[in-house]
């Protein structure tokens, strides 16, 4: 009995739907317009990433809580434009980027500030 109860509140749940919008106020919190504008949308992402979408930005927006009343904004759409190979990741802005390779290359594009002290060692 108690098993045939839980699978009936697992059914009536109905969060968790996502949609894509686009970003009409950069910020945080952000503007969306899914289907109408929606305004002060928290933005997630890993930890110790901050970021901040464009304006314009396509952007990935799932509705939490029991009645899908708490949107949020979890990620961007990935520009192919950027030239990643498979295996890379690219950490950028307009101005500069970071590109780990999969092979092990790190480039950097723009202007490098080191704070802290420079620590290098050999293999």
């Amino acid at each position: 009995m108690w098993i045939s109860q839980q699978g009936q509140k697992a059914q009536s749940h109905t969060g968790g739907r996502a949609e894509v919008g686009r970003v009409t106020l950069a910020g945080n919190p952000v503007g969306v317009y899914l289907d109408g504008e929606r305004r002060e949308l928290p933005l997630f992402g890993p930890g110790g990433y901050a970021w901040r979408p464009e304006q314009g930005q396509q952007v990935l927006v799932i509705k939490t809580g029991g009645q899908e009343e708490a949107p949020c904004v979890v990620g961007g759409l990935c520009s192919t434009e950027l030239g990643l190979r498979e295996g890379e990741v690219l950490l950028y802005s307009p101005k500069a980027s970071i590109r780990v390779g999969a092979d092990g290359v790190v480039s950097v594009t723009g202007v490098l500030k080191v704070n802290g002290k420079k620590v290098l060692t050999e293999e």
